[in-house]
């Protein structure tokens, strides 16, 4: 068996923009010594040659700041009339199964992700949708991952490509870029200039009226064959939460 991690590395990156950067204060095996003295034990009843254990804090990580998935809750309070699932609301049979590579990486920048764009690949590869199975979409965006580049740049799906995928029985899809959409500043300024209200976050948007998760900022998906692999994408179980950090991996037998 092959697992191939498909998640980016939890890092400080001040290339992030500043509403995505993660800071993580360590402490070193030293720094713990006074700790576990203060809970009781004495210096000299420490096991001979213990240094003390390491241990790491989170000051801050927004839960769409590294390989995250969203949940239903993100893009809107209500589903199809209905209230949106928080992300510990999300069956974990979602979050694994059968996955699908669709090859992007011929897409120009700003430039989005059709329904053609998809039949066309999946007939050119003799590939198949099957329900229940995780889409991913490769731009090759990932490689500007960690740049200040990277959330002003790349393709992205549209709305009509989401809801086809959703129509198709898939409830989990993910990409490589640094948001499902077209780039984020691109999408504002196309719809200050044509005055469009319906320009922004159109394929995120597809979430209020049909229930679906998707995955954003993955990387290495080049590792991976068109199909005959599985995918894992469980978040962490944060209550009342629209999304949430996963560690993405693909399983090839």
């Amino acid at each position: 068996m092959k697992i191939v991690d498909l998640s980016k590395s939890i890092k400080y990156n001040k290339a992030d923009p500043w509403f995505m950067r993660v800071v993580i204060k360590s402490k070193s095996h030293k720094q713990s010594k006074w700790l576990i003295r203060l809970l009781g034990l004495p210096f000299k009843l420490f096991p001979k040659g213990f240094e003390g254990w390491a241990d790491d804090t989170i000051r801050k990580m927004g839960v769409h700041a590294t390989t995250h998935i969203d949940a239903p809750w993100h893009y809107s309070p209500t589903t199809g009339g209905k209230r949106s699932k928080t992300i510990d609301e999300i069956p974990l049979e979602w979050c694994y199964g059968k996955g699908l590579v669709i090859d992007m990486k011929h897409k120009p920048d700003f430039d989005a992700i059709t329904v053609d764009d998809i039949k066309n690949f999946l007939q050119r590869e003799n590939l198949t949708l099957e329900r229940d199975m995780i889409v991913l979409i490769k731009t090759g965006r990932d490689k500007f991952n960690g740049t200040k580049e990277f959330p002003y740049i790349g393709t992205g799906m549209s709305a009509e490509a989401t809801s086809w995928l959703i129509d198709h029985g898939i409830k989990v899809m993910g990409i490589d870029s640094w948001g499902w959409d077209l780039p984020l500043p691109y999408q504002i300024k196309k719809a200050k200039e044509t005055s469009n209200p319906d320009l922004f976050w159109q394929a995120h948007l597809v979430g209020r009226e049909k229930e679906y998760c998707h995955i954003e900022q993955l990387v290495n998906l080049d590792a991976l064959p068109y199909s005959g692999f599985k995918v894992a994408v469980f978040p962490l179980k944060i209550v009342g939460a629209s999304a949430a950090p996963a560690r993405v991996v693909a399983i090839m037998e």
